[in-house]
């Protein structure tokens, strides 16, 4: 049962893309296809050992090479869903991406039988033969163990608004939860999930990480799934928060400002400056309004004496930061403004249209 190191941490900005999606049929509907496209079947070039599924059959997952600026995103991540679109059509399927499928039934659907998946299935048992979610997860290379923990402790502010500005699931099993974020809910009833304690220095993330294992609580350090973690295998800091998208410009404004994030704080871990004081209740509580209210929410700030609305934190991490694209996703409607208002004008057809690549 394998752990993490410190020695992995070596390389700083490099950028990862993990994305999820769902395998569906010519009528946008999710189906099994991961035999298809995964098992009997060798992938396009660009998907060579990048490929790979989620708990469902309908579920697949890609991951882009390390990508060294983020200039450089924008054609890494188009040559991979280019790559996963094209292979998935030559074997009758397309593509579709959010944080829940809204014609999803779980009940109706068939899970992977992957070991690990039926370890996790057994172990944990009703929330995770539910766990129809599909997410972004944004790595960015960290060079120094302590501080890629530092770093994710700090970050763990900004994932509340990093979840509202995503907000792009409000169906689940084909009914509207009244949620900006059902995905993000669902999730959290799997154990070891939402916004983590802080931790003191790597050590002491490196001892949590061998406990939960040693103790049988998880069987690998990858079902650790909290919404950031110094990610002990690449070597980076990981956020997780996002729901899926099917537009790539999103996803772009998500990596740059993750990006520009993370530089910011290691800058400021080198300048010694003292680690904010958050307590675990009040981050939830954001986390709570972000999964509910989405574009429309407002979050207690770092001192815990005010609250700031979405705007206010666009426009103010935009300026500190120098980025744009967080911008262009407020400025828009929300993933679930549109979902809803497509399923009101134009029923469930046109809305799984819609999430299609």
């Amino acid at each position: 049962m394998e752990t993490g190191s410190a020695d992995v941490f070596s390389q700083s900005g490099t950028i990862g893309i993990e994305e999820e999606f769902f395998i569906v049929n010519e009528d946008g509907r999710p189906v099994s296809g991961i035999q298809e496209l995964i098992y009997d079947s060798e992938p396009p070039e660009p998907l060579e050992d990048r490929l790979d599924h989620e708990l469902f059959q309908c579920t697949i997952e890609t991951q882009t090479p390390i990508i060294e600026t983020p200039s450089d995103a924008d054609s890494a991540l188009a040559t991979i869903r280019e790559a996963l679109t094209d292979h998935a059509e030559a074997h009758g399927f397309r593509i579709a991406a959010a944080g829940l499928h809204p014609a999803a039934k779980w009940r109706e659907l068939d899970h992977a039988t992957k070991p690990r998946y039926k370890a996790q299935l057994e172990r944990i048992q009703y929330p995770q033969h539910r766990n129809t979610t599909s997410g972004l997860h944004i790595h960015i290379g960290v060079d120094d163990a302590d501080k890629a923990v530092w770093i994710a402790n700090e970050c763990r502010w900004y994932l509340p608004p990093l979840l509202a500005l995503s907000a792009n699931s409000p169906y689940w099993n084909g009914f509207d939860t009244g949620l900006g974020s059902a995905r993000a809910k669902i999730f959290e009833n799997l154990p070891n999930t939402g916004i983590p304690g802080s931790f003191e220095d790597f050590e002491a993330y490196d001892r949590y990480e061998q406990r939960m294992v040693e103790q049988g609580s998880i069987n690998d350090r990858g079902e650790l799934w909290f919404d950031v973690r110094p990610h002990t295998s690449h070597g980076t800091v990981e956020i997780r928060t996002p729901d899926a998208q099917s537009d790539t410009d999103v996803v772009l404004a998500f990596v740059e400002y993750v990006h520009a994030l993370v530089e910011d704080l290691a800058a400021r871990y080198e300048d010694n400056e003292p680690a904010n004081d958050l307590r675990r209740e009040l981050l939830d509580e954001n986390k709570w309004r972000a999964i509910r209210h989405g574009h429309d929410a407002s979050f207690i700030t770092q001192d815990g004496t005010d609250t700031i609305e979405l705007a206010e934190f666009v426009d103010r991490e935009c300026d500190r930061l120098g980025v744009d694209g967080l911008r262009s996703i407020f400025e828009r409607e929300s993933g679930s403004e549109r979902q809803r208002r497509l399923m009101h004008e134009n029923g469930m057809d046109a809305l799984c249209e819609s999430l299609l690549l």
